[in-house]
């Protein structure tokens, strides 16, 4: 165990060195010029001298591979650099904004999870039944609604109708309840029907057989032997949909005004604020990574024949 997790520590280095570059290489390709737009959000009006002078300050007058090579080597000793818009250290700033993603992120798998499991264990234990078209239909939806469109209607019925929770901000544990619901009901469809599928397959083996000939008791069939057997594929699907997730988090983090580091990075986004898009990017591709790195983990203590292999 310890070997592999050393071999897949070595991988995750040349995995966030490319995606660094990729960003840094993009974000200098996109139209806009950071100089010109701190200044006119100063109330400065930008001439041509003072958009030099900017962009000498700001370290921008170089070739980009020069700009890069500087970002880089202040990232190898934990120097994210500072915000051209605030002049605060990015890292600083990521590191207090991500314990409200993480939360929002961990209740909107939670909801997820509490709407697909049930679905989707009794879905695949009566097919064809009222209760397995229920699912599909609950699925559907899930994965058709777009993420802004229901947080609106989630404002609009449960803050603006029926005056439930707060409309907007991160103000108690009320504050979550929507957000969350916006999150995870995305969420939920595709965990639906993997689940039944799973589900399924597990249940038709012959292990499951044997074991209900030996007269072990259904709901001990279902848990122990087909359940878990059958979360191994939810469960690799979660290392892959998390960068999804905190993605998405952008979107909720937007529309509900949740101080997190999805609503820091549109913002840094329309600012042209290089550094700290930069710097979130590498925080959410090390957040990824290491989050596959858990899961492959988990499927290894689930599943004694990967460990065998």
């Amino acid at each position: 165990m310890i070997r592999y997790l050393f071999q897949r520590l070595l991988h995750i280095l040349p995995v966030l060195l490319g995606i660094s570059c990729i960003t840094f290489t993009l974000m200098h390709l996109t139209p806009g010029d950071p100089a010109e737009i701190m200044l006119r959000a100063d109330g400065i009006k930008p001439t041509a001298a003072a958009i030099e002078v900017t962009r000498h300050t700001l370290g921008l007058d170089g070739p980009v591979y020069i700009q890069y090579g500087h970002w880089l080597s202040r990232v190898l000793h934990l120097d994210l650099g500072s915000s051209y818009s605030s002049g605060r250290p990015v890292l600083t700033e990521l590191l207090n904004r991500f314990p409200a993603t993480a939360l929002l992120a961990i209740c909107g798998l939670a909801v997820a999870l509490l709407l697909a499991l049930p679905l989707g264990i009794l879905s695949a234990l009566y097919p064809n039944r009222l209760i397995d078209r229920l699912g599909r239909i609950f699925a559907l939806l899930s994965v058709s609604m777009p993420g802004y469109w229901l947080s609106l209607l989630l404002i609009y019925y449960g803050a603006v109708k029926l005056r439930l929770f707060p409309v907007m901000g991160m103000e108690g544990g009320s504050s979550l309840v929507l957000p969350s619901l916006a999150l995870g009901f995305g969420m939920a469809g595709v965990y639906i029907r993997l689940i039944r599928a799973s589900m399924l397959e597990a249940l038709s083996q012959l292990y499951i057989k044997a074991a209900r000939g030996r007269g072990v008791w259904e709901w001990s069939v279902i848990g122990r032997h087909g359940l878990r057997n059958a979360l191994l594929p939810s469960l690799t699907l979660l290392g892959v949909q998390i960068g999804g997730l905190l993605g998405g988090s952008v979107i909720v983090e937007t529309v509900f005004a949740w101080p997190g580091i999805g609503r820091y990075a549109v913002e840094a986004i329309f600012a042209k604020d290089y550094i700290v898009i930069q710097g979130y990017v590498l925080l959410m591709a090390v957040v990824v990574v290491l989050v596959n790195l858990v899961v492959d983990v988990g499927c290894l203590l689930l599943d004694p024949r990967i460990r065998l292999r």
